[in-house]
C-alpha cells in the first residue's frame, strides 16, 4: 500500500492525534455544500459554450475554476491529495465508460493493433526519452525523473474524445488516437506505481512481466464481462427504458472493480466492456450513450475543479520554466520519436505520423498520475505534481485550439465524410417486435433517398416522419432529408436485418447492397 504523507507540508489533508476532529455533517453544511457545488457545476456548464466559441479545451476552463476557489483565489482550504487521487480513479472510470460506448467499433477495428503498439512501445520510448530531459536538462534524479515521464505519457481519454468530435479527421486516424487513448492509461498507471514503490531498474523485465499480466487480465475480464452484459442485456425486456443506461454502467464499473480486486488492469477492462457495450445491439442505446456521457460531463467539471483546487498557484512560479522544457522535448521529441517507432510495422504515411504526433493531448489524467508520489510522500513529489500541472495547462492550450489548423495544412481535414445514421431501438415485448427511432444525420446518404427505395426486409416499414418539428405519415414517394426522424416497426425476426439495411443506405446510398448482392435485396 502507498504511504500516507503527515508531515507539515502535508495535502493529504489528515490531521494529528492531537487536533479535533471534523464535526458531523449537518443538515446545514449539507444545504452549503449543495449550493456551491450546484453553483459551481451551473458556472461550469455555461463554461461550455465559451469553450466551444474559443477553440480551448474545457478542462482549462474546469481547472480556472478550482483555482479561483482555492486558496489563492476565495480561500477555500482542499490539501487532501489522497481523495483527489480515489475520486480521479472513480472519475476515469467513467470517462473511459463514455468513450467505449460511444466509440465505434467498426471504425477503429483497423486501428487496433497500432494503437495497441503505441500504447505500450510508444509509451515506454517516450518515458525513456522524456525521463532522460527531466534529469539531463532540470536536474532531477533518476527516479523523480521516470515519475515525471511516465506521469506524462499518457494522453488522455477526456481531452481526446472531445476534441475529436470537433475535428474532422479521416478515420483511420481517430480509430488509433481513441484506441490509444483508451489503452494506455493501464499500462502508464502500473509504471507510475511502480516507480512511485522504490523500483529498481535492475529488476525491468520482472516488472515488464508484470505489466503484460495486469493487462491481460483486465483484457480477458472486460471480454467476459462485455459479453455476458451484452447477451443478457439483448434478451432481457426491463420494465422502464431508464433502467438500461443504469445496468450498462454498472456493468462497466463492476468491469473494473472486478479487474482491480484481481490484480488486473481494472482500466483496459472497463473500457473493453464499455467498447462491447456500445456496439451491442442493446436497446435504447442513444438513452444510454447519452446518460453516459452526461455522467462523463460531471466526472470531468467534478475532477478538474478539484485538481484546481488542490493547487497552489504561487507555488508554480518556479516551475514554470522546467515545464516548458519538460514539454517541448515531450511534445517535439518524445512524442513524434515513439510515434514513428510505433508505427514502424504499419506503413504509415508521413502526414498521418505528424498529425499522430501533434495530437497526443494530454489533460486530466497525467494531474490524477501526479497525486500518486505525493501520496506516496516520495521526495520531490510536490514539484513533480507542480511540473506536471504547468505542463498540462501549457500545452493543452497550445495543441487544442491548433489541432484544426495542423489537420488542414497536413491536408487531412475530412468534414463531408458521411455519418452513419442513429438507430434507437426499444423492445415491444409483448408485440413481438422492435420500434426503431431512426435520425437522418448531415452528409448521410440517406438524404434524397425516397422511402420506398429503402427497400426494408418484409416484416419492416417506415410509420412515421418527424422533420421540422412536424410529424406526417410517408408515402412510399417521400424523400427523406438531412436531420429527419424515422419510426420503423419490425417483428423481432427482421429487426437486426432492417437495423443493417438502414445503416447500409445511410453509408452507401439507395443502390447500397445491390453490387455485393446482400439478402435483403
Amino acid at each position: 500500500m502507498l504511504a500516507t504523507r503527515t508531515n507539515s507540508r502535508t495535502r493529504t489533508g489528515l490531521r494529528g492525534s492531537s487536533e479535533r476532529e471534523d464535526p458531523p455533517l449537518s443538515v446545514d453544511r449539507l444545504n452549503q455544500l449543495l449550493l456551491l457545488s450546484t453553483l459551481v457545476l451551473l458556472f461550469a456548464v455555461a463554461a461550455v459554450r465559451l469553450s466551444s466559441r474559443s477553440g480551448l479545451p474545457s478542462l482549462l476552463i474546469y481547472l480556472g475554476i478550482g483555482i479561483a476557489l482555492g486558496q489563492d483565489g476565495l480561500g477555500l482550504q482542499f490539501e487532501n491529495a489522497e481523495l483527489t487521487r480515489t475520486l480521479g480513479y472513480a472519475s476515469l472510470v467513467v470517462i473511459l465508460t463514455e468513450g467505449g460506448l460511444s466509440t465505434k467499433w467498426r471504425e477503429i477495428r483497423p486501428s487496433v493493433p497500432a494503437a495497441g503498439v503505441l500504447s505500450t512501445v510508444g509509451v515506454a520510448v517516450s518515458v525513456l526519452v522524456t525521463a532522460s530531459a527531466a534529469h539531463y536538462l532540470i536536474g532531477l534524479t533518476w527516479q523523480t525523473a521516470l515519475l515525471v515521464g511516465a506521469v506524462v505519457s499518457s494522453t488522455d481519454a477526456a481531452a481526446v474524445f472531445s476534441v475529436l468530435r470537433k475535428v474532422p479527421l479521416p478515420k483511420r486516424l481517430t480509430g488509433v488516437l481513441e484506441a490509444e487513448s483508451g489503452f494506455n492509461d493501464a499500462p502508464v498507471v502500473i509504471l507510475v506505481v511502480s516507480f512511485s514503490l522504490h523500483y529498481s531498474p535492475g529488476t525491468w523485465y520482472v516488472l515488464v512481466g508484470e505489466i503484460l499480466l495486469e493487462l491481460a487480465i483486465g483484457l480477458v475480464l472486460g471480454l467476459v464481462v462485455g459479453k455476458l452484459g451484452a447477451l443478457g442485456l439483448g434478451r432481457v425486456a426491463l420494465p422502464a427504458s431508464g433502467l438500461y443506461p443504469i445496468a450498462v454502467m454498472a456493468l462497466c464499473v463492476l468491469s473494473y472493480a472486478s479487474g482491480a480486486m484481481l490484480h488486473g488492469s481494472g482500466f483496459l477492462a472497463v473500457y473493453v466492456t464499455a467498447l462491447i457495450l456500445g456496439n451491442a445491439k442493446l436497446p435504447h442505446r442513444p438513452a444510454v450513450r447519452g446518460f453516459a456521457d452526461g455522467l462523463a460531463w460531471i466526472a470531468q467539471i467534478g475532477l478538474f475543479v478539484l485538481l484546481g483546487l488542490l493547487v497552489t498557484p504561487h507555488d508554480l512560479i518556479d516551475d514554470i520554466w522546467p515545464a516548458i522544457g519538460v514539454g517541448l522535448v515531450l511534445t517535439v521529441v518524445a512524442r513524434p520519436l515513439s510515434v514513428i517507432c510505433s508505427m514502424l510495422p504499419f506503413d504509415q504515411r508521413w502526414r498521418d505520423q505528424a498529425l499522430l504526433s501533434w495530437a497526443g493531448l494530454r489533460g486530466a489524467v497525467p494531474i490524477v498520475l501526479a497525486t500518486i508520489p505525493l501520496v506516496a510522500d516520495l521526495p520531490g513529489s510536490e514539484r513533480i505534481f507542480n511540473i506536471v500541472f504547468m505542463l498540462v495547462i501549457i500545452f493543452t492550450a497550445v495543441q487544442g485550439p491548433t489541432l484544426p489548423w495542423v489537420a488542414h495544412k497536413l491536408n487531412l481535414s475530412d468534414g463531408d465524410e458521411p455519418m452513419d445514421i442513429d438507430i434507437e431501438s426499444a423492445p415491444l415485448e409483448r408485440l413481438r417486435g422492435h420500434l426503431l427511432s431512426v435520425a437522418v444525420p448531415a452528409h448521410s446518404k440517406m438524404h434524397g433517398v425516397e422511402v420506398g427505395e429503402l427497400r426494408l426486409p418484409p416484416g419492416a416499414a417506415v410509420t412515421l416522419v418527424v422533420r421540422d418539428g412536424k410529424s406526417f405519415v410517408p408515402l412510399p414517394t417521400t424523400m427523406l432529408r438531412h436531420g429527419d426522424e424515422l419510426l420503423v416497426v419490425a417483428t423481432d425476426p427482421v429487426r437486426d436485418a432492417a437495423e443493417k439495411r438502414l445503416l447500409d443506405v445511410g453509408r452507401g446510398g439507395k443502390l447500397a447492397g445491390w453490387l455485393r448482392g446482400s439478402a435483403q435485396d
